[in-house]
């Protein structure tokens, strides 16, 4: 007979409480803490890259512009993530007393890897949806040049764009923003796979 262990669950006092000590960082998931996997260099030069051509754009504007490190609160949820990349229009609203955690993207963006693309693209979409402010999600494709542009519309529905050939431009809907692909993409070394030899 095999004996299943339960799930511990946590309150968010005690994931902050923990989270403030960790050696690295956990997502909390309604009770759940989950521990988040180590980024490739891929990963991070595409996030990086992306960070900086916005911080840049937004220079001296009513613009935050945030990388990883800043946790995000989902209430509808009980969700705290750690998006790749996300940028506030005006003033963060923050969770709770300390500055380590903000409520209010406009933009989010995530760099997918095999591990979390399809809770990046499912049940993480839904509830960043929650989010009353959020206008405008980003995934990007590490080991081939791909992105998906969700934005929602005045209706509430949100509409899909894709994008494939690295010359192609980026336009955000909901900043003043532009940038063709490759910049994105600078630096990046795609794996070769079998169909590139051929």
């Amino acid at each position: 007979m095999v004996t299943q262990i339960k799930p511990k669950y946590y309150t968010s006092e005690e994931y902050l409480e923990l989270e403030a000590t960790a050696d690295y960082k956990n997502e909390y998931r309604d009770g759940e803490i989950i521990p988040m996997t180590g980024g490739t260099t891929n990963h991070n030069k595409i996030a990086g890259n992306f960070y900086a051509y916005l911080k840049f754009a937004f220079k001296g504007q009513k613009y935050d512009v945030y990388i990883g490190d800043v946790r995000l609160w989902i209430s509808n949820f009980r969700q705290y993530t750690y998006p790749d990349v996300m940028v506030i229009d005006g003033e963060p609203i923050y969770e709770g007393n300390s500055k380590t955690t903000v409520t209010n993207p406009s933009l989010i963006v995530e760099v997918l890897s095999k591990s979390t693309q399809n809770y990046d693209q499912g049940d993480k979409f839904r509830f960043y949806r929650s989010i009353p402010q959020l206008q405008e999600y980003i995934l990007l494709a590490q080991d081939r040049c791909y992105i998906m542009q969700y934005t929602k519309t005045p209706e509430g529905n949100w509409l899909l764009r894709e994008y494939e050939q690295e010359t192609a431009m980026l336009q955000l809907q909901s900043l003043e923003f532009s940038i063709e692909i490759k910049e994105l993409y600078e630096g990046v070394q795609f794996e070769e796979t079998e169909e590139t030899n051929r």
